[in-house]
């Protein structure tokens, strides 16, 4: 309804725009980039717009990325009246150096990159300060809100809403449904409504799902194709990380279809950026629910005992090293245990979303999941990336469809265990650097 009405009105236009993401074409505020009435982005997550992804591209759009923790921080600190923050997200990346692609220019070429961090240094480590950010307007989704502007918001819709509507000078919410004052119980309200200044009601519509994934029958795994199989083999490795009462955090693809293969005997708590702890598996057709999604825009169940939250609690809790471990897919990763994940530069861009704020977390256990080589047969685990990193030495151990690698601070990588049929001769033809062989590595998935 509201962006809607923008859309409509092409006197409103040069915007700036800060969202997590664009969502897809056509829809949310695809709208308004198909109308050209937004200048700059400011995002975590290109996601499946592919608008979004060409208009950037081509230098049509300025896009100023931003990890998606240090995103929700940021408005959470401009809704504070907070002018800045400091965060180890980032350190050793070109988000501290600045480098970043904003614009482009028609030949591919970059003519505005992103500017430099400050820094400074407490109890001996090293922080970024971030900048908070406020609007002139916070358009919000709310699922219900009563006539004094206090809001609530359903399951996983909570997200970037609510520090969403405590940073914009008029923030003005879209209700599902409008409820007169006192119907909403005080210990209900996610947000109060003294941040509200306006509501309107949401008119008939559909609630898109962006990804509908619903559960499949694990016995139909033998009919996939070969590269699927390839990738199962890396999953089920992968899934063999999870401790009993662990909290886990789980990357988009390989990563998260891992928790299909949890051990029944043992409980882990998955968190998920977007506000949810306790995902339990893919809904079956019958359950599902378009306010119920994972960080990838995936339908999902929570398990009895989840929980839902805003986008900046949630990164509090990543940030804080509550979340015990992190699975994410890889590019590349260095001998170092260097990983670049979010972009190849002027070709691709995913952005960063909330994988530069996990690998930041001290604390957190990082396993990356990914093919050994590129599908041109190049090696993806090197000396040194040659992609923009993700984050420095932060990985932990590597999954691939060949071996398993430890990565060991000041040493190098260690080879673990073997995939089956493979040979440690195999295992380094396709290696770019060294590796120490462990004495007891052997087959083992």
């Amino acid at each position: 309804t509201l962006i809607g009405a923008i859309a409509e009105n092409q006197r409103i236009s040069e915007l700036t725009a800060v969202s997590n993401n664009a969502g897809v074409d056509g829809v949310g505020l695809g709208k308004l980039l198909n109308t050209r009435q937004v200048k700059r982005m400011v995002s975590s997550y290109v996601g499946e717009n592919k608008e979004f992804a060409r208009q950037y591209l081509s230098g049509e759009l300025e896009v100023e990325l931003v990890p998606q923790g240090t995103l929700a921080e940021k408005i959470r600190a401009g809704g504070a009246g907070i002018p800045a923050f400091y965060t180890l997200t980032g350190i050793g990346t070109l988000v501290e150096t600045g480098g970043i692609p904003i614009k482009y220019q028609k030949d591919g070429n970059v003519e505005i990159f992103s500017a430099p961090r400050g820094a400074g240094v407490f109890n001996g480590k090293r922080y970024l300060m971030e900048q908070s950010i406020s609007g002139d307007f916070a358009l919000v989704k709310a699922w219900k809100a009563d006539e004094l502007g206090n809001l609530v918001f359903r399951a996983s819709a909570n997200n970037f809403n609510a520090p969403m509507a405590t940073a914009g000078k008029v923030t003005i919410v879209e209700a599902e449904e409008i409820v007169p004052v006192g119907e909403l119980q005080p210990d209900q309200i996610h947000i109060p409504g003294i941040h509200v200044h306006r509501i309107v009601k949401s008119g008939g519509y559909e609630k898109k799902i962006e990804k509908l994934t619903v559960r499949h029958d694990q016995a139909s795994e033998a009919g996939l194709p070969a590269a699927m199989q390839k990738r199962i083999r890396i999953i089920k490795r992968a899934a063999r990380e999870f401790k009993d009462g662990m909290y886990a955090n789980l990357g988009i693809g390989m990563p998260m279809l891992a928790s299909n293969y949890i051990d029944p005997g043992i409980t882990v708590h998955l968190q998920s950026e977007n506000g949810v702890l306790g995902l339990g598996p893919f809904p079956t057709k019958e359950k599902v629910d378009p306010d119920l999604i994972n960080a990838g825009k995936e339908t999902v169940t929570v398990q009895q005992g989840g929980s839902f939250f805003s986008s900046d609690a949630s990164f509090g809790m990543i940030r804080g090293s509550r979340v015990d471990m992190s699975i994410l897919g890889g590019m590349e990763v260095s001998q170092t245990g260097d990983l670049a994940n979010w972009i190849v530069p002027g070709k691709m861009v995913k952005g960063m979303g909330g994988a530069v704020d996990l690998v930041s977390a001290p604390g957190t256990r990082v396993v990356v999941t990914m093919d050994h080589c590129s599908k041109d047969g190049s090696p993806k685990i090197l000396k040194r990336c040659t992609l923009p990193l993700t984050g420095v030495g932060c990985v932990n151990r590597i999954i691939t469809d060949k071996c398993v690698f430890d990565v060991i601070p000041n040493k190098g990588l260690l080879l673990r265990e073997l995939a089956s049929g493979c040979s440690v001769d195999e295992v380094r033809a396709a290696t770019e650097c060294e590796f120490d062989v462990a004495s007891d590595a052997a087959e083992t998935y």
